[in-house]
């Protein structure tokens, strides 16, 4: 038998071996009286945020390392 099959259907064997059902999940019937507190929606574009970002030929890395230096001595 085939790894891949036998990882399928070892839950589905697993699962005929349980004791109880699991319980069942109801949704209460009165959901403006509930005391949970919701925040409403609002909706957010998912670019949002986007900035446009061009790409740029690289600095001499010296500059960049020298300004990026603490002041003072090295040692």
């Amino acid at each position: 038998m085939k790894p891949l099959y036998l990882v399928a259907a070892l839950p589905l064997i697993a699962s005929g071996c349980a004791a109880t059902l699991p319980p069942d999940v109801i949704a209460s019937g009165d959901l403006a009286a509930s005391p949970a507190e919701v925040r409403p929606l609002r909706y957010t574009s998912p670019v949002s945020g986007y900035t446009h970002r061009a790409p740029v030929d690289p600095k001499p890395w010296r500059n960049q390392n020298d300004a990026q230096a603490p002041e003072g001595d090295a040692s």
